[in-house]
């Protein structure tokens, strides 16, 4: 499938490499919603469109969150998020901010396969950014989100934190979002998931040079599977087990081949606990 994932990025400045866009939500999360939005309520889907993914089912992924953004210009924009507890939720930092646009609050949408409609909504303000978030290079792009308590159920429950020493090289993880279903196409009207597998870091490298440090976990995309546009802030997961954040794709495209960076969980996994 080709998931939401927020093609936001690193435009580091590594020797050549600079294949990201580091500006989420004007360039990407804006127009994503909207797409969104019309989707639903064209209700105009088959079930087939996003390449080697498939539509997920309601209680599928209970962990998984929608993030309606509003922005602080009144701007609507998408993102991803995971629940971890009643209280708290995961995503990417530049969901918060990014190249310029700030959010002013979240609408978190769970228990629901839609975004604009169904589940339970709650809205906030309170979300804490990772102190070391760069919003240029997308390091430590982590941040929590701080909620009214909300009840586990059959569609909405938590996912454990990975931690440990685990690369998960080689594994096969999930991801999921509400994003676009590829580079040309508009963006599907219910999540959708995708199984991908876990690649080292020295292979992610290879496409996105220095910029790939320790606390980043790549994925491959063969075969046009891959999370897109949209998908930023969301879980890329083992069983009940988080150990992605979606963080960034190519900015050529969900497509091409170029793997999807995410962040690494483990590397994240005591700060998240102290919010």
């Amino acid at each position: 499938m080709k998931l939401l994932l927020v093609v936001v990025g690193l435009a580091v400045a590594v020797s050549a490499y600079e294949p990201i866009t580091n500006d989420y939500h004007n360039t990407i999360g804006v127009y994503e919603a909207a797409r969104i939005k019309q989707a639903e309520e064209s209700a105009d889907f088959d079930g087939s469109r996003i390449t080697g993914g498939s539509a997920a089912f309601l209680g599928q992924f209970p962990y998984q969150a929608g993030l309606l953004i509003r922005l602080v210009d009144g701007r609507q924009s998408v993102c991803g998020a995971s629940l971890i507890s009643n209280t708290r939720l995961v995503t990417a930092a530049h969901c918060w901010y990014s190249g310029g646009a700030q959010a002013r609050e979240f609408n978190v949408i769970l228990g629901s396969v839609n975004l604009y409609s169904g589940g339970t909504r709650i809205t906030t303000r309170n979300v804490r950014v990772h102190g070391s978030y760069n919003d240029w290079t997308l390091a430590n792009d982590v941040a929590v989100i701080i909620i009214n308590r909300v009840n586990y159920s059959n569609t909405i429950r938590n996912i454990g934190l990975a931690s440990g020493s685990n690369q998960y090289v080689g594994s096969w993880a999930t991801a999921s979002g509400f994003g676009k279903t590829s580079d040309s196409s508009g963006a599907s009207s219910t999540m959708r998931q995708v199984n991908l597998q876990v690649i080292s870091n020295d292979v992610c490298r290879r496409t996105y040079g220095n910029m790939i440090g320790s606390s980043i976990i790549c994925i491959a995309t063969p075969n046009g599977r891959s999370t897109c546009g949209g998908d930023s802030g969301g879980p890329l997961a083992i069983s009940n087990t988080l150990i992605g954040i979606t963080s960034f794709g190519h900015r050529d495209g969900c497509t091409r081949g170029h793997p999807a960076g995410f962040a690494r969980v483990t590397s994240f996994n005591s700060w998240i606990r102290s919010i």
